[in-house]
């Protein structure tokens, strides 16, 4: 099956270099100039990937990926973020936003495509299919499902993106144990040398924040110095 990209950028000549070499690497492209024309062409099939740039008409990419990451159909929809911002600020933000990853403008079109390739193979399903539990998360691989289950209450699905879902179960698959940046990186991004350390500091606040309404949020820990970890037992402030 060819897989299909969707580009959102609204300079023709920049669109079209894209679309040219992701052709050429075997992907099917559609284009669009600005976010609401995007979710015109989202309507009723999702691309595989979703190529945003920052600035757009009318709607930041900023502010349309916070939309679709708010959107339950569109939660779980890779991003890729295209922008002239090359500020660590900016990539931060970019990445609060919602973006699985980040690239300045004037880019490598050797490297889009490996930045692409390595969003859509860590969308593949893991082999790992071994439900997971710490405390009262409940992790199916399988079912790609994370439910919170406390006593006397009903369990509540948790909607996660695909980065920060991946990222929990492999640090609920070795809970108590400490990961640096690296290791979480190589085992979770798969060792991508475009993609940086901070990038995990910024998916781990995404997790958190989609863990706080159900008072979970807690079992992630930092240890400083060190790097992350899952525990049941967390410190209490």
């Amino acid at each position: 099956m060819t897989l299909k990209i969707l580009i959102v950028e609204d300079e023709p000549a920049i669109a079209e270099l894209i679309a040219i070499n992701l052709t050429h690497a075997g992907f099917e492209v559609e284009r669009a100039f600005q976010a609401d024309q995007a979710v015109l062409m989202m309507k009723d099939t999702l691309p595989q990937l979703l190529i945003l740039d920052w600035m757009l008409p009318g709607k930041s990419g900023v502010q349309f990926a916070k939309e679709l990451r708010s959107n339950p159909k569109t939660n779980a929809l890779p991003i890729l973020m295209l922008t002239a911002k090359g500020e660590e600020a900016d990539k931060v933000t970019g990445l609060d936003s919602g973006a699985d990853d980040y690239v300045t403008k004037p880019f490598s079109p050797k490297e889009l495509i490996a930045r692409v390739n390595a969003i859509l193979r860590r969308q593949l399903p893991s082999t790992e299919d071994t439900p997971l539990a710490v405390g009262p998360l409940k992790l199916d691989p399988v079912a790609h499902r994370l439910m919170a289950v406390w006593p006397n209450s009903a369990p509540k699905s948790i909607a996660l993106g695909p980065t920060e879902f991946r990222l929990l179960q492999f640090l609920m698959s070795n809970p108590e144990r400490v990961h640096s940046r690296a290791v979480l990186l190589d085992r979770v991004w798969g060792n991508e040398v475009y993609i940086e350390e901070r990038t995990v500091d910024v998916h781990i606040k995404r997790l958190r924040a989609a863990l706080a309404p159900w008072s979970c949020d807690n079992l992630i820990e930092t240890v400083r110095g060190s790097g992350y970890r899952v525990t049941k037992n967390p410190v209490q402030n």
